[in-house]
């Protein structure tokens, strides 16, 4: 910039959308003594704003907004900057690091400020309202300050706002009545502000308002009927709340809406059936709400609407013909809509995401009515009762398919229209009646990330062939033989392996070991034979290993003195031919298993990712994982557990030769939900230590050789239950438990 320093007299100057590669803002810009408007925004400058950016005492615009938030504003230049700049009348320093920066500053700048932009700047503390009150703020944005507070006030909105929005704050508990004292207001974004109570009607007094967004806060009650005195909006969301009733008729007044989303909420009853002015409309959103009723006629006929989502509700009945062809999103999932798909979906060329799943349709799927939707990136059908005619000869594609989800739908072959899909990414395909061999154009897959077939009629060997960016290969209840056949790469990007109950033999591949991001492995219930694969150990994000029903034998013991399976909190080895002594040194070394809340404290299910497509912030996102499943032994009985939370954990060592005394290291695995070391050959006494399991739900200890009294600490395992009959489960209490251990004939 130092060949500019000769224009003395320059008033405006743009170096905004540039990249600067981190330099620093001169300090030599003061010399621009008459500048009035500086924009340096998004132009990659870092390090701290110059205290000279002060000396600027013409200066009616500054926009510094840094996205890559690598600018800082401390407090000295900030209140020198406000103290001088008497004329500014925009200022824009959205993504400025200003987490030095007392909030009570604000209120010293000039009385011109016409513009406020204050987007992520990491603020703290309370923003005083009194800037509501400064006689020509017309835009004034906070959003984004999840540590600020500011308190909406109650009275005297004096300031003609035009652009309110504070989302991603707290907003100060209730939205008042006195937001109708806005006229003015054209936009008004309240998102994430943790605001509750009821939608004041004094809202229906913003008669120039084109865009209100209040998702994501709790909100309850109906909508205001006032709502509809809004005749300009475009934009309408109050998703994401605890309102409820019926979806007002009157909506339909609002004959400019662009975008509705009333997903995530507790609105209940029909859509409204007479429905004649949405002509506009482009999205719509109610999903996850308690609507029920068919489905009107008005909705499949909506000129240009793209985005249709009305999953998660009580939707039955069957679905109209679509009359037009500009939808590029639809999801009906999760109703009880019956009958036919409707034919006349081959119409929708442009739709790239279609979610039908979990529903009742029933009928006959001709796959031909697909080929026309070339467009076509994601499609479910899971879990409805379809029949289907597969055309041998049909020679469509449809080439943009990345997702495809038809579990549950009656399938009894591969649907061969995926043969020449190349960028297919996720195919499930399972609890179906598929027969034969698994095809080999899978093996041709490059992109492949996610395939399922599990709980099929597949039978043979398994091609020797792993798709090279494969994470995740169930398999699971098929008829496969023979030994595991994939030679695992240096680099496999394998996080979970599940060929539970199969007829697979042999050992274990030790090219495993190249799988360093596993974390599910399940080859329970087959009949495989080998010793325990120590060198599993060296695997750094196993959290599950299930060697169950198989043939292993041997001694179960660490190859090294580091620690092993660090992160592994699901540990079934049960009816195989293990003996020896328990596996103490393992035990110890189960850090995962002594954290009762989990790494974080916040218990989620185990899942990989997958493409997703998010139609708006202002509706509701695609769904985006695919969620592991696992065969557990829970409580005596086996059960296969739909979702992995990362809280559970469990041991299952029984029905093998073990020996020797149950160690007291076991008792600090405070975060066990099961334990069963029976059907061994255990032998002294039960540990006290174990009185320490305050999570343990389940504990079999039954048909061992342990002697002496039960421990009173026992007593103190709350969670843990007796089981009286197959519908009820008790709390167990010393007499009971005494029973039980005496009848387990330790």
């Amino acid at each position: 910039m130092g060949t500019l320093f000769f224009l003395r007299n320059l008033q405006s100057l743009n170096l905004a959308l540039n990249d600067f590669r981190d330099s620093k803002i001169p300090s030599e810009i003061s010399q621009f003594t008459r500048l009035k408007h500086l924009d340096i925004s998004s132009s990659g400058f870092s390090g701290q704003v110059p205290t000279e950016i002060a000396h600027l005492p013409k200066l009616v615009s500054l926009n510094l907004s840094s996205y890559d938030y690598n600018l800082i504003l401390e407090t000295t230049t900030f209140k020198n900057l406000v103290h001088n700049l008497s004329e500014v009348r925009e200022l824009q320093l959205s993504g400025v690091n200003m987490t030095s920066v007392n909030p009570r500053f604000f209120m010293n700048l000039s009385s011109s400020l016409t513009t406020l932009d204050l987007f992520e700047n990491g603020l703290r503390g309370n923003f005083p309202n009194g800037i509501f009150r400064f006689p020509n703020l017309k835009i004034f944005s906070l959003s984004g300050e999840r540590n600020l507070t500011i308190n909406l006030p109650s009275s005297n909105w004096s300031s003609p706002l035009q652009w309110l929005g504070l989302g991603d704050m707290d907003c100060g508990r209730r939205l008042p009545e006195s937001i109708g004292d806005l006229k003015s207001l054209q936009s008004l974004d309240l998102s994430h502000c943790n605001l509750e109570g009821s939608i004041p009607a004094s809202i229906g007094n913003l008669s120039e308002l084109t865009f209100l967004n209040l998702g994501n806060n709790k909100f309850s009650g109906p909508i205001p009927a006032s709502i509809v005195n809004l005749s300009q909006l475009i934009v309408l969301s109050f998703r994401s709340n605890n309102l409820g009733g019926k979806i007002p008729s009157s909506l339909a007044n609002l004959t400019q809406l662009s975008c509705l989303g009333l997903s995530n909420n507790q609105f209940s009853g029909p859509i409204p059936f007479h429905v004649t002015s949405f002509s506009k409309l482009n999205m719509l959103d109610l999903s996850y709400n308690l609507l029920n009723g068919t489905l009107p006629p008005w909705i499949f006929t909506l000129p240009v609407l793209k985005y249709l989502q009305l999953n998660h509700n009580q939707f039955q009945g069957q679905i109209n013909q679509f009359q037009q062809n500009s939808l590029t999103y639809l999801d009906l999932s999760n109703n009880k809509l019956q009958g036919s798909i409707p034919n006349s979906i081959a119409i929708l060329v442009n739709l790239f995401y279609l979610d039908l799943s979990s529903n009742h349709f029933s009928n006959l799927v001709e796959v031909d009515m697909f080929s026309a939707l070339q467009n076509l990136k994601t499609i479910f059908l899971s879990n409805n009762n379809l029949s289907w005619r597969m055309n041998v000869n049909a020679n469509f594609t449809l080439p943009n398919l990345t997702t495809v989800s038809f579990s549950s739908c009656n399938l009894s072959e591969f649907p061969n229209f995926l043969r020449h899909s190349n960028c297919l990414e996720t195919l499930v395909l399972s609890k179906n009646s598929i027969r034969g061999n698994i095809p080999e154009w899978i093996c041709e897959k490059d992109d492949l990330e996610i395939l399922d077939l599990s709980h099929n009629n597949l039978i043979e060997k398994i091609p020797n062939c792993l798709p090279k960016f494969l994470s995740v290969l169930n398999l699971q209840a098929n008829y496969f033989d023979g030994n595991i056949p994939f030679g695992f790469p240096e680099g496999c990007r394998l996080q979970n392996l599940n060929l539970h109950g199969n007829q697979m033999d042999g050992p274990l591949p030790r090219s495993l070991v190249n799988c360093s991001m596993l974390e599910v492995l399940d080859a329970g219930n087959n009949n495989i034979e080998d010793t325990f694969p120590h060198w599993l150990e060296s695997l750094p994000e196993l959290q599950v290993l299930v060697l169950r029903s198989n043939k292993f034998h041997g001694f179960v013991q660490s190859s090294k003195e580091s620690p092993s399976f660090p992160k592994l909190r699901v540990l079934d080895l049960s009816s195989n031919d293990f003996r020896g002594p328990l596996p103490t040194r393992y035990i110890e070394n189960f850090k995962a298993m002594m954290d009762p809340d989990g790494e974080d404290g916040s218990p989620e299910y185990m899942t990989m990712s997958y493409q997703s497509y998010q139609s708006s912030t202002l509706v509701g996102t695609v769904p985006s994982s695919y969620q592991y499943s696992l065969v557990v032994t829970w409580k005596g009985s086996e059960r296969e557990l739909q979702g992995i939370l990362t809280v559970f954990s469990s041991i299952h060592l029984s029905n093998n030769k073990f020996q020797g005394e149950i160690p007291d290291v076991i008792g600090k695995l405070s975060s066990l939900k099961g334990l069963n070391l029976s059907h061994n050959n255990l032998t002294g006494h039960i540990p006290l230590s174990l009185g320490n399991l305050t999570n343990l739900e389940w504990l079999d200890l039954s048909s061992n050789g342990l002697t002496g009294k039960i421990p009173d600490e026992l007593v103190s395992l709350t969670q843990l239950s007796w089981k009286e009959d197959e519908e009820s489960q008790k709390t167990c209490s010393k007499k009971k438990l005494v029973a039980e251990l005496m009848f387990w004939s330790f």
